[in-house]
């Protein structure tokens, strides 16, 4: 007997399959006019040069010191001293002010002589520079117009991996040119200062400072770099945060520039092997490997081996969280940092500074060096000796031994002649005998983190004994 037919309902497709692409005409027609051609010109010398000899044959000489052969006086007449103006670049930008504010790239204006700003309409503008942001690429210029359409800014925290995003720009010269993607990650770290965001939107050269555009016609992002070989685009490329870009143009607005602090540390990444060794229980914070002398942190008591946990109580999941934190903080400002330092949690007071450039390595010197070599120590592929009191007031210390030999384990863990051991065993030493005790206390048998001195900077390293 055959069982009658039953009959099945169609199954149902997931909701996104049954969507349909989306229609980005209406956005283009909302967001175009707010947005900008830039072009940038610079001013070139030309010379004075001698009839009778062609220009390239002049540099010739030049170039490579070959004497100019002597010519009759009366056919080498001088040319007065000109400048030319020559185009140097093309880009984009959006208008974020109807009084003429415009937010492009700083490397679409940097090195300019003249800015010129196209709007859809076909009017152009002289802009001056109000003022550029190399750490964020972010710039601000100024035309004179009024009643000009401005972009909506959006909420970046709103973005979500897979949405639809939209760009506008001037790929190659060519203006108004729409390409449309979607947002590929969020948070991407290339660089101190800037989560990217990366899309799969196609951005060429010429679309730099252009918005990126969400589906409610906000813009989310100014279109920044790409990832290429070739030159061109290749599938990936970043955008600025908008908020961050906001941040900065509100600064370059009302002074001209921007001012971040600072703690005056290095830091670097924290280790699955050290968090676990320092029982962190997870890979977080930043590791600070140099304290800067007479900078915020040292005054605040930060040391080389502490680990920043937290920042004005917001935790520090990664590295480069810290630097961003600390930059957005305006200098002068009262701080907390939260640090782990051997086994326990500490919270530090320090005042913010404002950012400056990087002081120059120290320079360590062994001249006054008296070995003293460990037991212990040898057990590990080390002999270490005391420090003398001019090295400890040269690198600044209060304690800590020298290597003088690194073999085996040690040199494995990356160890070397010179550097300076500050903890080893998650044990602060003062001099051998500290060390040789605390290494008697440790599991011979697990791998022993090393705090160490290398020049100015402090880091850790995990010993691992031969087996």
């Amino acid at each position: 007997m055959v069982a009658p037919a039953v009959a099945q309902a169609p199954l149902q497709a997931p909701a996104a399959s049954v969507r349909g692409l989306p229609d980005f005409t209406d956005l283009v027609e909302q967001v175009g006019p707010s947005v900008v051609n830039i072009r940038t010109m610079e001013k070139v010398a030309s010379r004075g040069g001698m009839s009778g000899m062609d220009e390239e044959m002049l540099e010739f000489f030049k170039r490579f010191g070959v004497p100019i052969p002597n010519m009759p006086r009366q056919q080498r007449p001088q040319r007065p001293h000109q400048e030319d103006e020559q185009p140097r670049g093309v880009g984009s930008g959006f208008i974020v002010s109807a009084d003429g504010y415009v937010m492009t790239n700083a490397h679409v204006v940097d090195g300019a002589d003249e800015v010129i700003v196209t709007l859809t309409d076909k009017r152009e503008f002289k802009a001056k520079i109000v003022g550029t942001d190399k750490r964020t690429d972010v710039a601000v210029v100024k035309i004179e117009a009024s009643g000009l359409p401005a972009v909506r800014i959006g909420d970046t925290s709103r973005l979500r991996v897979g949405e639809w995003v939209m760009a506008i720009g001037s790929p190659f010269g060519l203006e108004n040119t729409v390409t449309a993607g979607i947002v590929s990650a969020k948070q991407r770290d290339t660089g101190d200062y800037l989560p990217f965001i990366q899309t799969d939107v196609a951005i060429n050269p010429g679309n730099s400072g252009g918005p990126l555009i969400n589906m409610r016609g906000e813009v989310v992002g100014i279109n920044s770099q790409i990832y290429s070989r070739s030159g061109g685009f290749m599938g990936i490329s970043f955008a600025i945060p908008i908020d961050e870009a906001m941040r900065v143009s509100e600064q370059l607005r009302s002074s001209g520039r921007v001012t971040r602090g600072r703690i005056g540390v290095q830091i670097g990444q924290v280790t699955r092997d050290v968090a676990e060794s320092l029982g962190l229980g997870k890979q977080q914070g930043a590791l600070v490997t140099g304290v800067e002398a007479g900078s915020p942190a040292e005054k605040a008591g930060i040391e080389a081996g502490d680990i920043i946990m937290r920042f004005d109580g917001k935790p520090i999941e990664k590295i480069a969280d810290l630097p961003r934190m600390v930059g957005n903080t305006k200098p002068g400002t009262k701080s907390t940092v939260t640090v782990f330092r051997r086994g326990s949690m500490r919270d530090l007071s320090i005042l913010i500074a404002e950012i400056e450039p990087d002081k120059p390595a120290l320079k360590t010197s062994d001249k006054d060096a008296k070995p003293k070599t460990s037991t212990a120590a040898q057990q590990l592929g080390l002999t270490v000796s005391d420090l003398t009191d001019a090295q400890k007031k040269e690198l600044k210390l209060r304690g800590g031994v020298r290597i003088d030999t690194a073999t085996e384990s040690a040199a494995r863990a990356g160890l070397r002649e010179g550097d300076v051991i500050l903890a080893i065993a998650n044990t602060e030493v003062a001099g051998v005998k500290d060390f040789e005790a605390a290494l008697a206390k440790a599991d011979k048998g697990k791998p022993i983190n090393a705090l160490f001195r290398r020049g100015e900077w402090a880091q850790y390293a995990l010993i691992r004994p031969a087996r």
